[in-house]
């Protein structure tokens, strides 16, 4: 029961979506509202709903583009004496190559839709139908927009510390692993995960507006990238101690340390003679234990 209503979360930006595209239909109504322009104010209130400031504003200045795009095409090929089918045709092999050739990962739909509008409803003003849809997909990313980034804006900063708090798990499972007294070492896969997804989330941090006390939210993302540099050192050294054939017997310090983190060592082999094997793991292991404390304390 638990996974299924995980799957069917309603988040802020589900909703924050749905209160945008209202907002936007009710402007539209107030002025004569139509099925065409009822579905462009929607499609514009869609767009402008990203998780950054930065993201919503490239897909606010896509949807325009592509809307004048589709219409200038549209209104070129209605000068053209062939038939509307052929005209649609030649206006969407023109959108979809150009968006090829210009290398836009968005997708030429808008354009295309507006192409196809025009080419084959003769009873309708181009020109006229051309402005209107870019005034109603503008009015939509405004009121996204303006949505998006003063009511609720995303911010992710939870699951940064959440990723960062379970990352600290990880480092204590894979050192149990590492001695639990057989030879199969643990993987540093799941740790490097953490940190990719870490990664991630801080680009997502970086690219978001930062008008509210911007000063802290500067330092924060500084912490962060501080955190992750350390822990990319630390997983560093995890992957030397999992490439190795065997791990070397603790020393009695570095088992104690393990111990008072929780950690259980089920490894018992006295370290009653250095082996090279022996310096290269409790080298690694304290610089684990080292980098591990200081990330505790940037998390504090």
């Amino acid at each position: 029961m638990h996974k299924i209503g995980a799957r069917f979360h309603i988040g802020l930006r589900t909703v924050k979506t749905a209160t945008a595209v209202m907002i936007a239909m009710v402007i539209v109504d107030a002025y004569g509202a139509t099925t065409s322009k009822l579905i462009f104010a929607m499609l514009g209130a869609m767009a402008a709903v990203q998780p950054t400031f930065r993201e919503s504003l490239v897909s606010c200045l896509t949807q325009i583009v592509g809307v004048l795009f589709g219409a200038m095409i549209g209104v070129a090929l209605l000068f053209l004496p062939i038939p509307h089918h052929i005209a649609t045709g030649i206006g969407i092999i023109l959108v979809i190559t150009l968006y090829n050739a210009l290398q836009l990962r968005y997708s030429p739909s808008l354009p295309c839709f507006i192409v196809v509008m025009l080419c084959t409803t003769p009873d309708i003003s181009p020109v006229s139908y051309a402005f209107g849809r870019t005034w109603d997909t503008f009015i939509g990313l405004c009121v996204g927009m303006l949505i998006n980034t003063l009511i609720f804006p995303y911010d992710n900063r939870q699951q940064i510390r959440a990723t960062m708090e379970s990352l600290n798990c990880e480092i204590i499972r894979f050192l149990e692993e590492m001695f639990d007294g057989d030879d199969i070492l643990p993987l540093s896969d799941a740790l490097s995960k953490k940190i990719n997804d870490i990664d991630r989330q801080l680009k997502v941090f970086a690219n978001q507006i930062l008008w509210i006390r911007p000063s802290k939210r500067r330092r924060e993302l500084v912490s962060f990238q501080v955190y992750e540099a350390k822990a990319r050192r630390l997983v560093a050294h995890m992957e030397v101690l999992s490439q190795q054939e065997y791990p070397g017997r603790l020393s009695e310090k570095n088992r104690q340390c393990l111990i008072r983190c929780g950690a259980e060592i089920q490894d018992q082999r006295v370290l009653d003679s250095l082996t090279k094997r022996d310096v290269i793991t409790n080298y690694h292991v304290e610089q684990i234990l080292v980098l591990r404390q200081e990330l505790l304390e940037l998390l504090s």
